[in-house]
């Protein structure tokens, strides 16, 4: 570990400690979603995938969320489970993803996910079995008092190192093309907490794994031997032109196409896209959360036609901060879903 390194450690360590004296409980499941290095493992899938399920087992899904780089001050809706009530500034991408992509399901934003939660409950009108202290500790129970009414359920995105509220669920995603990066922590690599932190997850996906991967699980299993491990894939099932007209993902065969994408792993649209059988004549990969400019736009469309391209392709979490853009008519954006066994979802409800 670098000198850069253990400062980072150092600071981490002291918030864990805070924030896990002072952690606190709501009143219903909290289900977490996270990963222990920077971007790139597919949590928003992820997330989509598992309040769609909560909803087909007669559950309420409600999704706490950072909203990162979102200037929206929390706690507030980025829906109500209706349609989006922010822009893409004021929610982040992924939230706005979320919401256009989850009807029913609300969304709440706040850095504070305990007090999201809290504002979720009174405005909703989420009712818990009888009074409750929450946030002193403690158990509370997890029914309601009414068994007419629905049975709400948090889920917290990317919460896997928020400390500060107790959850009966810590999923951990890893992508399997690069699990780890380096090894090293922020900013000398890619990990947010050394690999002992795995030890806290009570289930671990493998996401984006064409194959079962037993050096990985080995490797996992070093630091969590108690966690169910899954694997996972983000299999791309349409493109859809913004029209709404949708195609079958492999219609891509053989197309010439221009790739752009604000992605924290941009090679795995790339490979993405190139499985359809598609000629990827050119690609651009701005950082990611990257919000686009006209400009930005005018030189996707130039370099497009210079190389050739019949088609521009991006992603669903790019296309929410493009429509106030003029945007070239022959873009496609490739639609992406999480798909794990039933088994990983039993183990999520359980």
């Amino acid at each position: 570990m670098n000198s850069i390194e253990l400062f980072y450690y150092l600071g981490l360590t002291a918030k864990k400690y805070l924030a896990a004296r002072r952690r606190k409980r709501l009143p219903f499941k909290v289900i977490s979603i996270g990963n222990i290095t920077v971007g790139g493992t597919g949590k928003t899938p992820a997330t989509i995938a598992i309040a769609e399920e909560a909803v087909k087992r007669g559950l309420t899904p409600v999704i706490l969320t950072r909203g990162y780089k979102g200037t929206a001050e929390g706690p507030c809706f980025v829906t109500r489970g209706e349609r989006p009530l922010l822009t893409v500034e004021e929610a982040g991408d992924e939230p706005l993803l979320m919401a256009e992509r989850l009807k029913g399901v609300p969304i709440v934003k706040g850095s504070d996910r305990f007090a999201a939660g809290l504002f979720a409950i009174k405005e909703l009108g989420l009712r818990p079995s009888e009074s409750l202290s929450v946030g002193l500790g403690g158990s509370v129970p997890l029914s309601i008092s009414d068994p007419q009414l629905p049975i709400p359920v948090f889920i917290l995105d990317d919460g896997f190192q928020h400390w500060k509220l107790r959850r009966d669920r810590d999923i951990v995603l890893i992508d399997a093309q690069n699990p780890f990066g380096n090894r090293k922590l922020l900013p000398s690599g890619r990990l947010r907490e050394p690999l002992s932190g795995l030890a806290r997850g009570d289930i671990i996906v493998i996401t984006k794994a064409e194959t079962e991967d037993s050096g990985l699980v080995a490797e996992i299993r070093r630091y969590n031997n108690h966690a169910p491990v899954f694997f996972s894939v983000h299999r791309p099932v349409s493109v859809r032109s913004l029209s709404g007209d949708k195609k079958h993902f492999a219609w891509l065969n053989s197309q010439k196409v221009y790739c752009f994408c604000g992605l924290a792993d941009p090679e795995s649209f790339r490979y993405t896209v190139a499985s359809a059988g598609a000629e990827i004549v050119g690609m651009n990969a701005y950082p990611d959360h990257y919000l686009y400019s006209r400009s930005d736009i005018a030189a996707i469309r130039n370099e497009s036609l210079a190389a050739g391209a019949s088609w521009i392709v991006t992603t669903e979490k790019d296309m929410v901060k493009l429509r106030s853009l003029d945007l070239p008519e022959n873009i496609l954006i490739i639609e992406i879903a999480f798909t794990a066994d039933r088994s990983f979802y039993e183990s999520v409800f359980a």
